[in-house]
Order: C-alpha cells, then sequence, then structure tokens
C-alpha cells in the first residue's frame, strides 16, 4: 500500500459512488454487446452470415467470457488499475474492431482474412468483457466487512446492471448507432463512450484506491486511445469509400447502409450494376435476359393484375407496365431503400417504373405482407400472376421466403387460374438449392415446370413456373402478344422458352426434400454451391 492509500485509510465506496461503479458497469455492459453486434453484422455483410458463422461468433464470445475471468484473478489485488487498463484496452479494441475487419476483407484475403480478425477480435473482446465483473465485484466489496448476504446483493446489483446495459446497447445498435453513423463509425463512437465510462470512474471514484502518480498515468492512457477513436471517427468515411471502392471493379456511384443491407450501385460507361451485401443483382448489359424470362412467362394466359414480391430495383415492373392489359401492380419490397435508389439512381434502367400510377409500392416483409392480407390492395378473386424476385436463400432470414409456408401464402394470393414465377438461383452453381425450390414449391400443391436460361453475368440461371392447379405439370404458358406500338423483346420468344425447360444430364432433375420453416434445408444447400 502506498504511503498515499495508508493516509486515506481503507476506502468503503459511498452509497452515491457505488452508483456512479453501477452505472459505468451498465455503459461498459452495453459497449461489450455492440462490439459483438458490430462484428456480427459486419461479418454477416462480407461473408453472408449464417446459422453456423453466428453460433460460433456466440459461442465463442461467451467462453472468451469465461476464459477473461479466469485470467484477471491474479490481477484483483490491483483491481482499480487493472480495471481502468482492461477498459482502455477494450474501447481501442472495440473501436477499431469493425475497421479492422472491413479494411482486411478489402485489401487482403478477403473471407479468409476476415475471419481470422473476426476470430481474434470476438476472443479479445469477450475476454475484456468478462474480466470486468470480478473487477468490479472487487471493487464494489472493497472495506467491506459482511457476509455473503451482502455480497450477494452486491452481485445482484452488478449483474442487473450488467444485464441492463447489454440490454440497452442491444437496443442502440439498431435502432442507432448503426442506421446512423454505420459500422466503423458506430463501433468508434461505443469505443468512444466506453473510454469515457473508464474515465469518470478513475476520476471520480479510483482517485481514493489507486496513487496519484497511476491515476494520471491511467487518464493518460484512457486520452491517448479516446484521441486515436476521434481520428478515427473524422477519417472513418474516408477509409471506408477506399477499402469499399476495392470491393468493386467500377467506380461506385451510389452507396446506402440500412438496418437490412448494404447497397451499392456502380458504373462503367453504359453498364450499371446493383449490389445488395456484395452480391450482383443486376447488370444493365444483359439484365434483359434475366427480366424477360422472369415477367413474361407468368403473363401467357392475359393477367390484368400482378403481385411483384422483392423486385424493388423496378425491372419487373418495367417489364410489366409494357403490357397495356395489366391494370394494377404491387410491388413488396422490405427496404425502402432500394426503392429510394430505383426511383433516383436506377430510374434510367427501370423507366421510372415505380412512378407509374399503375404500380402501387408498399414497403413491407414479404410474408408479413401475404399473412396481413391487405384486402384493399388485392384484386377480389386474387392475382392473375405473382412474380417472386427475391434474394438467393443464404441465410435463416431469406430462407423463410422459400419454405412451404411462404408458397402456401403465395397461393392464397394467387387466382385459381393464376401462374407464378420463382427466381430459382443457378442450376449449375447451385443445383441443390435449385431442385430443393422446385420440391418445395411443388409440395406447397402447385404444378411446376422449371426452366433456365443463360445470362452471361450470372451464367446458368433458373426460374420455376408453378400453377396452383396440381394436376400434371404446368407447362410453358404461350407467350403474351406484345403491343403493336411496344418494341419487341430481346431475348425471351416461344422457342426460347419450350427450349428452357430442357435440363442436361449434369444439371439433371433431383428428388429432394422440401424446405420448411421448422428445416431451412435450402439455407445450408446454398453455402455448400458445388457438390
Amino acid at each position: 500500500m502506498t504511503t498515499w492509500q495508508q493516509a486515506v485509510g481503507p476506502v468503503r465506496p459511498s452509497t452515491r459512488w457505488r452508483a456512479v461503479l453501477l452505472a459505468a458497469v451498465a455503459a461498459c455492459a452495453a459497449c461489450g454487446i455492440i462490439y459483438e453486434l458490430a462484428l456480427l453484422t459486419l461479418s454477416a455483410s462480407l461473408n453472408g452470415g449464417g446459422i453456423v458463422a453466428t453460433s460460433l461468433i456466440v459461442a465463442g464470445y461467451i467462453a472468451a467470457l469465461g476464459v477473461g475471468a479466469l485470467v484477471v484473478k491474479p490481477l484483483l489485488g490491483r483491481a482499480g488499475i487493472v480495471f481502468v487498463a482492461v477498459e482502455a484496452l477494450l474501447g481501442i479494441v472495440g473501436g477499431l474492431s469493425a475497421a479492422a475487419l472491413y479494411t482486411v476483407y478489402a485489401f487482403l484475403d478477403g473471407a479468409v482474412g476476415s475471419t481470422w480478425v473476426l476470430a481474434v477480435g470476438t476472443a479479445l473482446i469477450g475476454g475484456l468483457v468478462g474480466a470486468e465483473v470480478p473487477l468490479l465485484m472487487t471493487l464494489l466489496q472493497r472495506g467491506r466487512t459482511s457476509g455473503a448476504t451482502d455480497a450477494g446483493r452486491t452481485l445482484a446489483n452488478l449483474t442487473a446492471a450488467d444485464y441492463l446495459g447489454a440490454l440497452v446497447g442491444g437496443l442502440v445498435w439498431p435502432f442507432a448507432l448503426l442506421p446512423h453513423l454505420g459500422m466503423i463509425r458506430g463501433a468508434a463512437a461505443t469505443g468512444v463512450i466506453n473510454l469515457v465510462a473508464a474515465a469518470i470512474v478513475a476520476t471520480f471514484l479510483l482517485r481514493h484506491v489507486i496513487s496519484l502518480p497511476q491515476l494520471a498515468t491511467a487518464l493518460a492512457a484512457l486520452a491517448a486511445a479516446l484521441g486515436l477513436l476521434i481520428v478515427l471517427l473524422v477519417h472513418a468515411h474516408d477509409i471506408e469509400t477506399t477499402s469499399r471502392q476495392r470491393l468493386y471493379a467500377d467506380p461506385i456511384i451510389a452507396y446506402r447502409h440500412t438496418a437490412y443491407q448494404e447497397i451499392v450501385v456502380t458504373r462503367r460507361g453504359n453498364d450499371t450494376r446493383l449490389y445488395l451485401d456484395g452480391g450482383l443483382q443486376f447488370s444493365t448489359r444483359d439484365e434483359y435476359r434475366y427480366t424477360e424470362s422472369l415477367v413474361y412467362p407468368a403473363l401467357g394466359r392475359g393477367a390484368r393484375s400482378v403481385l411483384v414480391l422483392g423486385g424493388g430495383d423496378g425491372l419487373a415492373a418495367r417489364e410489366l407496365l409494357r403490357q397495356h392489359g395489366i391494370e394494377k401492380i404491387v410491388q413488396v419490397e422490405l427496404d425502402p431503400a432500394v426503392i429510394e435508389v430505383a426511383r433516383t439512381t436506377l430510374r434510367d434502367a427501370n423507366a421510372a417504373a415505380l412512378d407509374n400510377p399503375r404500380v402501387a409500392v408498399v414497403i413491407d416483409d414479404a410474408m408479413r405482407w401475404l399473412r396481413v392480407g391487405h384486402p384493399e390492395l388485392r384484386p377480389s378473386g386474387g392475382f392473375d400472376a405473382v412474380i417472386v424476385d427475391l434474394p438467393d436463400p443464404d441465410t435463416p432470414v431469406l430462407g423463410r421466403l422459400y419454405s412451404i409456408e411462404f408458397y402456401s401464402l403465395v397461393a392464397q394470393a394467387l387466382s385459381s387460374e393464376g401462374l407464378v414465377v420463382v427466381q430459382a438461383g443457378s442450376p449449375f452453381s447451385t443445383p441443390t438449392a435449385f431442385w430443393r425450390t422446385v420440391s418445395t414449391i411443388r409440395s406447397a400443391g402447385y404444378a411446376v415446370t422449371p426452366y433456365h436460361v443463360h445470362v452471361p453475368t450470372f451464367g446458368d440461371w433458373g426460374f420455376v413456373l408453378a400453377s396452383p392447379a396440381p394436376a400434371g405439370r404446368a407447362a410453358p404458358a404461350p407467350m403474351p402478344s406484345m403491343p403493336a406500338d411496344a418494341p419487341p423483346l430481346r431475348y425471351l420468344n416461344s422457342r426460347v422458352l419450350q427450349a428452357a425447360t430442357v435440363f442436361s444430364d449434369d444439371i439433371a432433375p433431383r428428388p429432394l426434400e422440401p424446405s420448411t420453416l421448422d428445416n431451412p434445408r435450402i439455407v445450408e444447400d446454398m453455402h455448400h454451391g458445388y457438390d
């Protein structure tokens, strides 16, 4: 014990300072959970996430909490200064974690390098957070001589503050930090809060526990760490912009990061491309092949009303509007930012389709919208055609939109003579996922006809044409007649459509179990890819 500490004697925190310490516990717990959520969010954006990856990250984080608690045991005799050191390290590691992960992914070996950063970051953050509770418990009990009951009360207060702080962090990340600051600045801002909380504890409480030189050193270290994070906050946009551009071959002309995904639009010459979470959605060089193949097979029975699920880029709506007989199009898109980009940056590509009075744009989850009903938007007797243009089911959230339950809801929105077309991925690159989609739609009570076309940007790409009448196969309907004043289609015609139903032996049909909400098999199919 130093001379200064001997002078002040053993210190038992007053009620006021105990409240300050518990508030620090809550703040640090909130910061810890935000760091982990930031890494999970960025991992999902860069690598696709998935149940296995998420489970490993969460389990690794919890295991690291226990390791951190054990490692700090020999240091509890110097709980005050060690607590400040832990918080300084946590603020730096957590605050820099998202920037490090993003930069490594962009400049080094993509998924491999970022996986290592994710694993190390998770272990360090979990270990440091795990060390907090023993240190804080020691500080709260300093100078106490009471028994087990009082220790239990102290632990209860500490645990309550810790868990409530985690709840606050879990709410602040998706509703405040992520949408307003993004991942890199959001993590850095959290690091600043972490360091400020540590500085408050050091200044107003630990000054009675550690020596003045130690306090000055601790505050200087916190100030240096704080300065580093402030520099990151100032330059985060430049770092993010430079790193992001490294991921795309063409210049980025539009970027949005929403609660749902990262939206990037690139352009080189006449080629405009849309990416969602790094996955290419279309190229204006050849999207007409995809869009015509998606839309027109569903219209052969003279559709007058069409429901589009997904397809927020407006390309499907553009093709539908070429049919003068179509009176009503309901476009359901989850992310309002996609609609905003479609109405601005992609306006030329979709011919301003989403602003046409025949198109009703609905911002909602496709499955939720189908369940609720919305009779004011549904024609009497159901839609004549439903076009399902959703992203590939590489996450559980998307996997539910490729389930028996989802296609059963689609059937309820469809007229008795209506047709459904579903984009189903590549029968060559992801054959199991493609044929799983076919089996799932058939199991939902449809007659189905799978078909595939060549889209140079994507390669071999597949679709499923389905009819709610399960008697036999749903042979491709005749191509609808185009209005006399409309330009002819560039790719699809009756002969191409008929030929598209033929599959070679290397991608032949496979009998598979359907994908359901309870067992989303198709998500694992997407992760396997080639098999």
